[in-house]
Parts: structure tokens; C-alpha cells; sequence
């Protein structure tokens, strides 16, 4: 399935497709892929692997992906963000996301996750979610700048995120 990248003002948020994620999983970039300095972290590979593993499980997941976040004037690959699944019976996603450390602190996270939030509602999510650890402050105000606000009920003692995406929620 044929997905669409996303601009936002400063970034491309680029759908990964299988060969590409291949490529990532084994840290093999080819020699016009522009990965910035740590790309793939501990994370993305995380991320990347969840998503093949769900490719060859059930097939293209759709908007529901990993995307590369790569900046919009130069196409360097500075991070990534990806949806945990498909939508829940509840219509709720989560998401994760990661800047390489010489990126961080611009912005990018929380323009990235203000993408992907749109992605989610036009896909048709009702919910989108984020986990940190109590002491990311950082992450914290990533996801306050997109728009997501704290909820009571944090999971296996992370402090949760959301944004209702649904109309009439």
C-alpha cells in the first residue's frame, strides 16, 4: 500500500515501507539514504521491528506505520515515529517517538507528533496516546506542545498522554 509522506512546517514525516525498514533493522543505509548522526537509535529499531514483524504477520498496516522524520530542506533523517498497532476496540492508538540526541531540543518532536496526530484522525482513531517515564520531563512537554494533555491513568508507572481525535468524544 502506497502511503503518503506528511509535510509539516519544518519536516517530512516519510511512511516506511518494508524494504526501507529492512534497511534500517540492519543498520545498512544505501548510499543516497541520509540518516543523521545515531539514526537508527535503540527506539527506531524498536519501532522498525514492531512494524515488519506486523507487515509479515498481517500485511501493511496502513497509516498505522513507522515514519522516518526526516527535515524538510535537506531530507536528513533525524528521528522517528510510529503507531504501537492498529486502533484498539476503542478506537485508541499509541504512539512513540525519538530524536537523535544532536537534534533535540528544536522542536521537531513535538511538530513530528503534531503530524502524526493528524495522520491518526484522518486514518480514523478516535484516541492517540503517548507513555513516558515520570522523569521525562522533556518528552512531557513534547507531547503538551502537540496538544495532548496528562490522563489519570498512567501504565506500569508511566505518566500518559492523549488527545481525543473523535468528534462527539
Amino acid at each position: 500500500m502506497k502511503i503518503a509522506s506528511v509535510a509539516t512546517g519544518r519536516l517530512v514525516l516519510h511512511p516506511l515501507t518494508v524494504a526501507e525498514g529492512e534497511r534500517v533493522a540492519a543498520r545498512e543505509p544505501l548510499p543516497e539514504d541520509r540518516w543523521g548522526e545515531g539514526y537508527p537509535g535503540v527506539g527506531d529499531l524498536a519501532s522498525v521491528g514492531a512494524f515488519l514483524r506486523r507487515c509479515a504477520g498481517g500485511g501493511d498496516p496502513g497509516a498505522f506505520r513507522t515514519y522516518q522524520i526526516r527535515l524538510a530542506a535537506s531530507g536528513l533523517v533525524v528521528g522517528g515515529i510510529g503507531f504501537h498497532g492498529p486502533p484498539g476496540p476503542d478506537g485508541s492508538v499509541t504512539v512513540g517517538y525519538g530524536i537523535v540526541p544532536g537534534e533535540r531540543g528544536k522542536g521537531y518532536a513535538s511538530e513530528a507528533l503534531a503530524g502524526v496526530i493528524g495522520i491518526a484522525r484522518a486514518a480514523g482513531a478516535t484516541v492517540l496516546r503517548g507513555d513516558a517515564d515520570p522523569a521525562n520531563a522533556a518528552s512531557h512537554r513534547v507531547m503538551e506542545r502537540a496538544g495532548m494533555r496528562r490522563a489519570p491513568d498512567g501504565d506500569g508507572g508511566l505518566v500518559r498522554f492523549l488527545v481525543e481525535l473523535g468528534t462527539g468524544r
